[in-house]
């Protein structure tokens, strides 16, 4: 038995999500179903780097699984792409220590949230970016950004309805890079909690509205209460881009 690490990267607009679930359909089981497949009907189990929700796509995300097929992994690489839908790219397979673990070995990772700025809608962007057309203020945004790095609870800017009991996360960076019409959001940090980014998302963008000052986003912060943070962005701007490992 063999452990393969895959890159992977998938357009989300038309799964549920990366985790199976019992509504719709998911990346997880798309690779799982070609994977069956591949193994002649045994089961193979994959186990990713995280969980993505409706709609969010990556474009790094990590999985790991294990495989008793005897084949080269730039083989392995071309017959699991043979066998998911247009919407699912194998970028990568590499055979890995039996240690590896995509999820419990990570040490950070990198969002991107894409944001269109130009006066007119795009509908060839409705998927993979928010249709923004409204006047930012850029510095506001970055000065906001400054207040959210580093070591915080970050109680406020994750969903109502999350089970995790600890909130403590470290964002290591916040850059808001303009590309013409399109501001890009990029976040690295050692977690995320659920639906955080996208809440971030949505606090920066009210602060370059002038909805919020950077002295609210940091009272905010500090007060550790969801029903004191911004709205939730889409989910079609935000992107999975990387995984960290030692």
């Amino acid at each position: 038995m063999k452990r393969f690490k895959a890159i992977i990267q998938y357009d989300g607009t038309n799964f549920v999500g990366y985790q199976i679930q019992p509504n719709g359909r998911t990346v997880q089981e798309e690779i799982e179903k070609a994977l069956l497949r591949m193994h002649k009907g045994e089961v193979v189990k994959i186990v990713g780097s995280g969980r993505t929700d409706t709609g969010v796509h990556a474009k790094g995300q990590v999985i790991h699984f294990d495989s008793p097929l005897a084949i080269p992994p730039i083989k392995y690489r071309k017959a699991l792409q043979t066998f998911t839908p247009y919407d699912i790219s194998i970028v990568s397979v590499e055979e890995v220590a039996s240690d590896f673990h995509a999820r419990f070995g990570t040490t950070g990772k990198e969002y991107r949230y894409f944001v269109k700025r130009s006066e007119f809608f795009d509908p060839f962007a409705r998927h993979f970016t928010l249709h923004f057309p409204y006047e930012l203020d850029i510095s506001l945004m970055r000065k906001a950004a400054n207040v959210l790095t580093g070591e915080h609870d970050f109680t406020s800017f994750c969903a109502a309805g999350s089970s995790r009991e600890d909130k403590v996360r470290t964002i290591y960076s916040i850059d808001v890079i303009e590309e013409e019409d399109t501001l890009i959001f990029a976040f690295q940090g050692n977690g995320f909690l659920y639906n955080m980014v996208r809440i971030l998302v949505g606090t920066l963008l009210d602060v370059g509205q002038g909805r919020l000052t950077v002295a609210q986003v940091k009272a905010n912060l500090e007060a550790r209460d969801r029903t004191q943070g911004a709205k939730t962005a889409p989910p079609q701007g935000l992107y999975l881009w990387e995984v960290y490992y030692q």
